[in-house]
């Protein structure tokens, strides 16, 4: 595994420069993410400020605030914007929490959670994505965010507890250290399943773990050790 480190702040002369994009932004959130529901006012501010455009390649750049996930290389893809303000809602963040992410891919879904979150841990098993998403957010802004290229199934138990986790690709059951991860009263989201699948909140309480889905998704498999389980899980 790889820690790429604390990130470093915007570059130099980015703030108070004219963005072209901003009312595409604010088009995308009144349209594809308010009009179906998504409330927190924090959210939509940031669905309204984080450039998508600047997290998907330069060939996709024109359809990055269009309704649809985006291929961002190594068979990987940067989920519709509705999914990523709906996911990050369920978190409930108020400002305060340290959030695992599991899935760095483009780093967009990162960068929303760093304006939102007092620290964000994120995981990403292919380290060329995960060394072009540091370049990504150290030019956006993102000094409380620190990447690793690792298998997401471990989660990251040095830096654990944490008050939320949210994973960004499938596995056919929830791994079993990112449950342990999860700090009493914390909110994990994660899509679950193999061809169909759902999006569940996962709330961990006094008792144990309170479970729902909340939404039918479509996400890439989870790869790794989670592969590895599901291959080695007797058929049902």
């Amino acid at each position: 595994m790889a820690l790429l480190g604390i990130l470093g702040t915007a570059c130099p002369g980015a703030e108070g420069d004219p963005d072209p994009t901003a009312r595409a932004r604010a088009a995308m959130v009144e349209r594809q993410i308010a009009a179906r529901g998504v409330k927190d006012a924090r959210v939509l501010a940031v669905m309204r400020e984080v450039p998508r455009h600047r997290f998907v390649p330069p060939d996709q750049a024109a359809q990055a605030y269009d309704d649809h996930p985006l291929p961002i290389g190594s068979g990987q893809t940067i989920s519709q914007p509705y999914v990523v303000a709906f996911m990050t809602e369920q978190l409930r963040l108020t400002g305060t929490e340290k959030v695992l992410e599991i899935g760095t891919g483009s780093g967009y879904q990162t960068a929303v959670l760093a304006r939102l979150a007092a620290q964000v841990r994120s995981i990403e098993i292919r380290p060329e994505l995960a060394a072009e998403a540091t370049k990504r957010l150290e030019a956006f802004g993102a000094p409380n965010v620190s990447i690793r290229a690792a298998d997401g199934f471990y989660g990251w138990p040095e830096e654990a507890p944490f008050d939320g986790i949210l994973v960004t690709a499938a596995p056919e059951t929830v791994p079993e250290p990112l449950l342990a991860q999860l700090a009493p009263g914390g909110r994990m989201v994660i899509p679950v399943g193999g061809f169909y699948q759902e999006l569940k909140v996962i709330e961990r309480t006094p008792d144990g773990y309170r479970e729902r889905s909340v939404l039918p998704v479509r996400f890439v498999p989870f790869v790794g050790e989670a592969e590895r389980h599901r291959a080695t899980e007797p058929p049902r």
